[in-house]
């Protein structure tokens, strides 16, 4: 552990977009593996119910000393698993649209895609200033803007247009930098689709899934995802993402408003902490 913390993942002479030939091996001991995998059936909790389980798992890959670019794949890895629990429980609940999930799912893959590759070539901090703005804006709709207990009426054509193109750009926006995905897409389709929070939270798991999939290929291609500790994360991902679906199809609104908020705040925190102490 103390290797990695001492060994840069590009050479101080570097300069450019990253280069992961210079990444070291990375070697955890079962218990640090155990705390991770701990910490990713939290994050698949909280993930499944309001977005932001990155939020834990990012932190607490970094504090072992893993190398950033790896971080991130690894992370992907394991929330992928995550994110297709809670789309499958939210799926037997029926609080998912299946001819909208037709569109939204290849546009949050193909924008996942693009956002992965331009990591590879950009600094994930130029998003950081933006991201805070907006989380703020959700804060205040989750706050004060109250959806509809259930979705009633066909959304028109142009808000079907505008979640499609949410879908892209929010896709493109995890394939990037990550942080608050889950959010921005519900508080994205309370705000155009007029759906409930617990509807848009279902939904949301739609694009969330596309987006972790396409970036977990990406970077798994590039050789960034850790699998041995990234599976054991996923099992913990998997079993969190179960029961957070499970509390937000029984808790409903009320439940995914009080976890939204609390998600925007700490992503808030965390974001603003990153920016003061960069």
């Amino acid at each position: 552990m103390d290797e990695c913390r001492s060994r840069h993942v590009t050479p101080r002479t570097h300069v450019g977009p990253p280069d992961f030939r210079y990444i070291p091996p990375v070697d955890l001991s079962p218990l640090t593996i155990a705390g991770l995998s701990l910490v990713a059936l939290i994050a698949g909790l909280v993930d499944a119910i309001a977005g932001g389980g990155g939020l834990l798992t990012v932190p607490a890959l970094l504090a072992t000393g893993i190398p950033t670019p790896m971080v991130f794949g690894t992370n992907k890895g394991s929330a992928v698993f995550g994110s297709g629990a809670a789309l499958l429980r939210f799926w037997r609940a029926r609080l998912i649209d299946t001819r909208r999930a037709r569109i939204l799912f290849p546009l949050g893959f193909l924008g996942s895609c693009a956002g992965a590759f331009l990591l590879t070539l950009l600094d994930p901090k130029v998003l950081r200033p933006i991201v805070l703005v907006l989380l703020v804006g959700a804060g205040f709709v989750v706050a004060f803007v109250r959806p509809p207990a259930s979705h009633t009426g066909t959304p028109s054509r142009r808000a079907g247009l505008k979640a499609a193109a949410l879908a892209l750009l929010i896709g493109a926006y995890d394939g990037f930098f990550g942080p608050g995905t889950g959010t921005f897409l519900i508080i994205g389709f309370v705000v155009l689709l007029h759906l409930s929070l617990q509807e848009a939270s279902a939904n949301a798991k739609v694009v969330n899934f596309a987006s972790n999939l396409a970036a977990m290929i990406f970077l798994a291609w590039k050789g960034l995802v850790i699998w041995k500790v990234s599976i054991p994360m996923a099992v913990g991902q998997f079993v969190g993402g179960t029961l957070g679906a499970q509390l937000a199809v029984k808790g409903g609104d009320t439940l995914v408003r009080r976890v939204v908020l609390l998600v925007v705040l700490a992503l808030v925190a965390r974001l603003g902490y990153d920016l003061v102490h960069p």
